[in-house]
């Protein structure tokens, strides 16, 4: 018999689109039905997204990608994400009064990202044009998409905000003086229009890459990075440090930055192999635990148990406090990556992994980053307290915090396409006059204290939480996975991968198995506080599960059943066999295909 999924696992041959939300995977799927290929697909749904999940990405966010092109027969990463203005500075920072950046407003606004990692794509490795992607969005923007229930309740929350201090905003997400209602047919007419003469310009040239060169012009050194000037320069906006403050973002900064292609971080476990964003983003993180948890007999033990919970989240725990001391752009600090997936390295951490929860952070010593070991730890027990905020996706946490989508694609040539956009939502920012979308705050993830791979600093990559993931396996490109949620990405990513490593049920089943997720070390978001030996697991892992863990020193958040994570996934099977799975939780992901 079957083993009952929430879903079925969609099979096909033509191709599979998978994301956070059914309207975006089916726009996915039409223009794979078009002739488009993955990357096509991608770009169009990650435009999309940004309309229909307007709480968890926009037009100003960030993009990461690792993705396998079938015709340069490589897997590579696309670093879409904008690093900080010329005038970011500590020095500038800490004069405004400030310790931490704040989680919204001007000063936590990098130079946005995805618009040109989407046209690089597109450019690349893509066959289409910019109005081929551009114009699903554009339907939605202007006709009008299903208002979601949790954006309502966003724009409810934020109302008499928006009304007092982000007026733009006030005016874009509640037309007429009138929160959506859940459901309701909602429409973002400005928006419409940006995208409507970002095709314009586009199209005054010829010649399918002369048209997105010109796109990339239009929003980089055009009428949308002097709409974004012409705001930051004159406004001073109220942001999460109680004090209005204006930013540091220039036209100037957006005309002199380039998304770029770059090689990915890659882990062997067992017989996969697995590929992530370098160490500026969070990615190596699920590497490390692999590191770890190669030491133990995962196969044995059951997969929504005790002892696999119990191992996975003390293997987080280890990795996650390194990423605290040794993650950051590698453009700007060695980062030891090699020496922290090697093992030597790993065979004295995993020792460290015993029967009872640590309620420590425990990154260990690299030779030669002592002080920064040393400086790290010091800063962290300033900012250290009860009460973490994370970048959250349930329904448990607040409403008014963004979060991320997600986009698998896998298309019939065998191209495969892992990306979670991210930031630009509605409550981190106010909106752009006459553009209809908000900047970023991906600032917040930069350091105050200068000497760290994450200290603010002009030209730097903010240390992000994104990181979707690719598994080749025995070698050939196979798995496209990943999910929102912040720092639980990885945490979410990890025991979904183990399960389907170790114990083979279908994608859509390991998808619907319980999740569990730690916040034992700082988070990533302001204001950075922890909860030393936490877990939050769904209720539907079991009472006996959850008095076990208890039972080790845990510290249990029990969560209600289907409410963590937002996992999707795609495979494509050596014979040519396609896969696609999207989770139940939040009752929006979907996956389609044929």
């Amino acid at each position: 018999m079957t083993e009952f999924t929430t879903r079925p696992e969609i099979l096909g041959t033509f191709g599979v689109v998978t994301s956070t939300h059914w309207i975006a995977s089916a726009v996915g799927m039409a223009i794979l039905e078009k002739g488009g290929n993955a990357f096509d697909a991608a770009v169009a749904t990650g435009f999309v997204l940004q309309i229909v999940e307007p709480h968890l990405c926009g037009p100003g966010g960030d993009m990461p990608a690792v993705f396998y092109s079938a015709k340069k027969d490589k897997v590579e990463v696309i670093c879409a994400q904008g690093p900080a203005p010329a005038g970011a500075t500590i020095e500038h920072y800490t004069s405004e009064g400030l310790k931490l950046i704040p989680g919204d407003g001007l000063l936590a606004t990098v130079i946005p990202g995805a618009f040109d990692g989407w046209m690089l794509m597109l450019r690349d490795y893509g066959t289409m044009s910019v109005r081929d992607v551009l114009e699903p969005a554009i339907y939605y923007a202007e006709h009008g998409h299903p208002m979601l229930a949790r954006v309502s309740a966003t724009i409810k929350g934020l109302a008499n905000f928006f009304e007092t201090e982000w007026p733009t905003s006030y005016a874009t997400w509640l037309p007429g003086g009138v929160a959506p209602g859940a459901q309701s047919n909602f429409k973002n007419p400005v928006l419409a229009e940006t995208w409507k003469r970002v095709i314009a310009e586009a199209e005054a040239r010829t010649g399918r890459e002369n048209q997105i060169e010109a796109a990339r012009d239009a929003f980089y050194r055009g009428f949308v990075a002097e709409a974004i000037d012409r705001y930051v320069s004159t406004a001073e906006v109220m942001d999460a440090s109680g004090v209005r403050h204006k930013g540091v973002l220039t036209a100037d900064d957006m005309a002199n930055w380039q998304a770029t292609v770059e090689a990915p971080q890659t882990y062997d476990y067992h017989d996969w192999t697995v590929a992530k964003t370098p160490a500026w983003g969070q990615g190596p993180v699920l590497l490390q635990s692999l590191a770890l948890l190669k030491g133990f007999d995962l196969s044995a033990m059951d997969p929504a148990g005790p002892d696999f919970v119990h191992v996975v989240v003390e293997a987080m725990k280890l990795a996650f406090a390194d990423r605290e001391v040794y993650y950051g752009d590698p453009d700007f600090a060695q980062i030891p990556t090699e020496y922290l997936l090697s093992e030597g390295y790993n065979a004295e951490r995993r020792k460290l992994i015993g029967s009872q929860a640590s309620l420590e952070l425990r990154p260990g010593r690299v030779p030669g980053y002592d002080h920064q070991f040393d400086l790290t730890m010091g800063m962290l027990a300033e900012v250290s307290g009860k009460g973490a905020v994370y970048e959250p996706t349930m329904s448990h946490l607040t409403e008014k915090r963004g979060d991320t989508v997600h986009i698998d694609v896998i298309d019939r040539w065998g191209n495969m396409v892992s990306t979670t956009p991210s930031g630009g939502w509605l409550q981190s920012s106010p909106i752009v006059p006459g553009l209809g979308f908000a900047l970023n705050s991906r600032a917040q993830m930069f350091w105050l204290k200068p000497g760290l791979p994450t200290s603010l600093e002009p030209g730097k990559r903010p240390r992000t939480t994104l990181t979707p993931s690719l598994a080749l396996h025995q070698g050939r490109p196979t798995l496209v996975f990943g999910t929102p949620g912040g720092d639980q990405q990885d945490q979410w990513q990890l025991p979904f991968f183990l399960r389907y490593v170790h114990h083979k049920p279908n994608l859509q089943a390991a998808i619907d198995m319980p999740l569990f997720h730690t916040t034992h070390f700082p988070g990533s978001f302001y204001p950075r506080t922890s909860q030393p030996g936490n877990i939050m697991v769904e209720s539907n892992i079991g009472a006996d599960v959850l008095a076990e863990l208890r039972s080790r020193g845990h510290q249990i958040t029990v969560a209600d059943p289907w409410s963590v994570g937002r996992l999707t996934a795609a495979r494509r099977d050596a014979d040519g066999l396609m896969r696609a799975a999207a989770t139940p939780r939040l009752m929006q992901a979907y996956a389609v295909g044929r």
